[in-house]
């Protein structure tokens, strides 16, 4: 489930940190989240892993302007830009933060300690060379609203009539969560962001997660091998359109600050 990836927080807060719209330690405590600390590992001029805020102010001294997501799949190097290493350990991981204006990425590599219930998360962020050029397939924001609705339309259809629409109790209680965790917070993205980019990251998030109930939750009525292989045919498209849309939104601040060159 990508709704809210490690990579989009650390972008989106960080560009917030970037443009002077939030201080130090809110961005570190908004990409830290529920997590229990993140690290910085092979920064420039730093010997061993840094804070999160500290890296956040070295980077900026790197000459760091703004910073893109990348979320890779198999086949799919989507928001990356090189060089193989980077691309084989973002792909590894699914997610990675990409700086503009140095030629440095960050990977994520989570672990988690402690017994069921009482769960503690820790992120290294291992810092990379990347290659300084335009990133893959990534859209524009009016390119993936509209790839949303219509694969979304087209994902719906075809989920009905397989009857594998993510339906029953368990996938109710998960978008019950979902959008009592988006009315709740309402800061689905940083400051800065423009309310387009909020618009298509909701609906990509409410996307992924429909195909992911659809996946996690029981077959419904595609009980046969070729049923099931057509449930997959059917998601497989809408899941790299969301993905797409996530990139999209995360990266808004930095593509119009490009475009307005």
């Amino acid at each position: 489930m990508l709704f809210e990836p490690r990579s989009g927080r650390l972008a989106a807060w960080g560009n917030a940190l970037l443009a002077g719209l939030v201080s130090p330690d809110e961005a570190s405590m908004s990409i830290v989240g529920e997590d229990a600390v993140h690290r910085v590992e092979g920064l420039p001029g730093e010997p061993g892993p840094v804070g999160l805020t500290l890296a956040l102010g070295r980077m900026r001294a790197l000459g760091v302007t703004g910073l893109r997501v990348a979320l890779p799949a198999p086949g799919h190097p989507l928001g990356l830009s090189g060089p193989p290493e980077f691309n084989a350990r973002a792909l590894d991981a699914e997610e990675a933060v990409v700086a503009v204006g140095a030629a440095v990425g960050l990977v994520p590599e989570v672990a988690e300690a402690g017994p069921s219930g009482d769960v503690h998360t820790s992120v290294i962020w291992h810092c990379l060379p990347v290659r300084e050029a335009p990133p893959a397939d990534v859209p524009s924001l009016g390119e993936a609203e509209r790839e949303l609705a219509e694969a979304l339309r087209e994902a719906t259809a075809a989920l009905t009539r397989l009857d594998v629409a993510g339906s029953g109790p368990v996938a109710d209680a998960a978008l019950s969560a979902y959008r009592a965790r988006a009315e709740a917070g309402r800061e689905v993205l940083a400051p800065g962001y423009p309310p387009r980019a909020v618009r298509v990251l909701a609906l990509a998030q409410r996307v992924d997660l429909l195909v992911s109930l659809a996946y996690e939750h029981g077959p419904g009525g595609a009980v046969a091998a070729s049923e099931m292989a057509a449930r997959a045919e059917a998601l497989r498209p809408v899941e790299r359109v969301a993905r797409r849309a996530l990139v999209a939104a995360y990266n808004a601040p930095v593509e119009e600050r490009e475009r307005g060159r």
